[in-house]
């Protein structure tokens, strides 16, 4: 599981993805080398949620990628996704298990505690997520997470740790060196005049650190 844990995490986001370009957008960032995709949009109606994470898993098997949908487990097994990504105040990774199983990926956000990042693992999660490691245009106002975060995980957890949050091209290496599994990005991609190139950049600094 971990070896597919790995790589660009690429997070969707409706403001910089226009219905007429979202699926050139993927392409191009999953033929940069992003090896996870997870679709997250909570404010379109459900019909266009359904025909945009359908695409996008038939993308993702294209370029043999994950998909992973943002806390909605039904929509999770409408397109048959990998699995899904948790926050907080979403479904229990124990009811997620039950209704998804043994087989789907569950990713958890622990912010800048630790002590969530334990209670994850202990409930069975796949992979954690912390940030935001840096300050992020996404969610301004979102929480810091210090990079020695990802280092004490990476000691004391069995577990593939995702790190989130401002992250670019040019501070990407540092996450990474810290440990980070997975770099996940929105607007550092999705929001570059280049997309492809910009994922090829940013896979390329896991083989490189």
């Amino acid at each position: 599981m971990r070896k597919k844990l790995h790589g660009l995490y690429a997070i969707t986001d409706s403001q910089l993805m226009p219905e007429n370009r979202f699926q050139q957008q993927l392409v191009e960032a999953l033929e940069g080398g992003a090896s996870i995709i997870q679709y997250r949009d909570k404010r379109s109606h459900a019909e266009k949620r359904l025909q945009q994470a359908t695409l996008l898993h038939h993308l993702c098997q294209q370029y043999q990628a994950l998909l992973i949908i943002n806390d909605d487990i039904e929509l999770c097994l409408a397109v048959h996704a990998d699995g899904v990504h948790l926050g907080q105040d979403d479904t229990s990774i124990n009811d997620a298990r039950t209704q998804l199983g043994n087989q789907a990926i569950i990713g958890a956000s622990c912010y800048n505690q630790y002590s969530l990042a334990e209670k994850a693992v202990h409930a069975g999660a796949d992979y954690i997520a912390f940030g935001a490691v840096f300050p992020s245009p996404t969610k301004p106002d979102a929480v810091m997470a210090e990079l020695t975060l990802i280092k004490k995980a990476r000691k004391q957890l069995n577990i593939a740790v995702c790190a989130i949050g401002g992250i670019t091209v040019d501070n990407a290496i540092q996450p990474i060196a810290a440990g980070a599994d997975m770099i996940a990005v929105i607007n550092s991609l999705f929001n570059q005049a280049d997309i492809r190139k910009t994922a090829h950049n940013i896979t390329k600094l896991f083989y490189d650190a």
